[in-house]
């Protein structure tokens, strides 16, 4: 009897590693490593959606496709608000390397304001379609306080720090005239290497692109007489484009990047440090973004 129960749990067991083993054979087809890119020669398609708060994919995508001798010119879509000046500068650097190899074509799509932008301006052509919602030329230094609502519940706040300016920008105490000018002469800083990489990246005088660095929003319409995009078309328009650069005769085959792959682990990790991020980026702390305001939740 001890040798039957014995066989039927070491026969669960097995059967449990086997359902595991199973299941994470799937996962791994699901959730694995990258694919391959798709070959063929043709026209490389990059998307930027969203609030650009990381450039790590879409800039190994740009290098990717600059070092695929198939992809003979690379169309970057971009339906963006902005978002973080450091990766919005790495994209923008990318693309503007790439640009150097290969013809980089935009194609803009609801929005591509402020970061969104930024990314596009050292392309070889920028697409943007008639009621494209673009420029937005400026930066956002945002913060909360909640010292009214912390006096209300009763809550004190106490920090001990190294230097004076070490919690410029702190939610639980207002903000001295030192720190703000100490914070504006960053805003200034970021704000003049916007200009100037539009500048270069348009070939248009800093001063001609100052007086529209305001922060305003133009239309693609708009944008076209001032120069910030170069014609007026859809996503279709600019991969014919990027193709006729390219010396490809017919219509062009569109290759997109490969899809990538993660362990569900990853994803559960990456999610959960995203969420904690944006929240202290947005409630509590401070960041300096390229960004249009209230898009996003911003």
């Amino acid at each position: 009897m001890n040798n039957k129960w014995l066989w039927i749990a070491i026969g669960i067991t097995i059967g449990f590693v086997l359902m595991l083993v199973g299941c994470l054979v799937i996962a791994t087809q699901f959730f694995g490593s990258d694919a391959k890119l798709v070959k063929g020669s043709g026209i490389g398609v990059v998307e930027v959606k969203g609030i650009i708060l990381d450039s790590q994919d879409t800039v190994k995508q740009l290098h990717d496709f600059g070092r695929d001798d198939d992809v003979k010119a690379v169309v970057l879509r971009v339906d963006s608000p902005g978002g973080v000046v450091g990766p919005s500068q790495e994209i923008y650097q990318e693309v503007k390397k790439l640009s150097k190899k290969k013809k980089v074509v935009v194609s803009m799509g609801s929005l591509a304001a402020s970061g969104g932008y930024y990314i596009s301006a050292p392309a070889s052509v920028i697409y943007a379609n008639p009621g494209t919602i673009t420029g937005s030329i400026g930066v956002l230094m945002k913060f909360s306080n909640v010292e009214g609502l912390m006096d209300k519940i009763g809550m004190k706040a106490f920090t001990l720090k190294t230097g004076k300016y070490k919690d410029s920008g702190s939610p639980v105490r207002p903000m001295t005239d030192e720190e703000k000018a100490l914070l504006q002469g960053v805003i200034d800083s970021t704000h003049g290497q916007f200009v100037k990489a539009v500048a270069e990246g348009r070939n248009l005088p800093v001063d001609q692109v100052k007086a529209i660095a305001d922060g305003r929003i133009f239309s693609g319409e708009q944008a076209l007489a001032v120069k910030l995009v170069d014609r007026l078309g859809s996503l279709q328009d600019a991969i014919e484009e990027a193709g006729r650069l390219a010396g490809i005769k017919g219509e062009p085959e569109v290759i997109h990047p490969p899809k990538k792959k993660k362990l569900l682990l990853d994803m559960l990790v990456e999610e959960s440090a995203s969420r904690i991020s944006n929240l202290v980026r947005e409630e509590i702390g401070m960041s300096v973004n390229y960004e249009m305001a209230g898009v996003g939740g911003q």
